[in-house]
């Protein structure tokens, strides 16, 4: 699992760096500042939770635990729900969209609450 993780790690923060980079040289002046710093909140919690994705990948290479996989699924989810919910609705508009993004959020308030009920668990 820990190969995953570190897959996902990767192409999380190699994908948020490309996009943070588009957003501010392609999309300013595209774009309301009001998007555009929607759009930085998305690349921003992108590439944070691609450094704990990073951490439990070097955590699940040590000692596996379901608890690390679920925080590794719960941060892939949430940058995927969260992040892509909100790149889509400052790239297309579609104001629909935004009520993906507690769901996103919510995810990720979950992923670190499992990295931190294995860090209790297991000492």
């Amino acid at each position: 699992m820990s190969r995953l993780w570190l897959l996902l790690a990767a192409l999380a923060g190699f994908t948020g760096v490309a996009l943070g980079a588009f957003g501010a040289h392609g999309l300013k002046g595209q774009i309301s500042p009001e998007y555009l710093a929607i759009f930085q909140t998305a690349t921003q919690y992108q590439l944070l939770h691609a450094l704990a994705l990073l951490g439990v990948s070097l955590l699940a290479a040590q000692r596996p635990r379901r608890l690390l996989i679920g925080a590794g699924a719960l941060f892939s989810l949430g940058i995927v729900l969260f992040c892509g919910s909100l790149y889509g609705l400052t790239l297309t508009g579609t104001r629909s969209l935004g009520m993906v993004t507690p769901v996103g959020g919510l995810c990720l308030m979950l992923g670190w609450l499992s990295l931190a009920l294995c860090a209790l668990k297991h000492r």
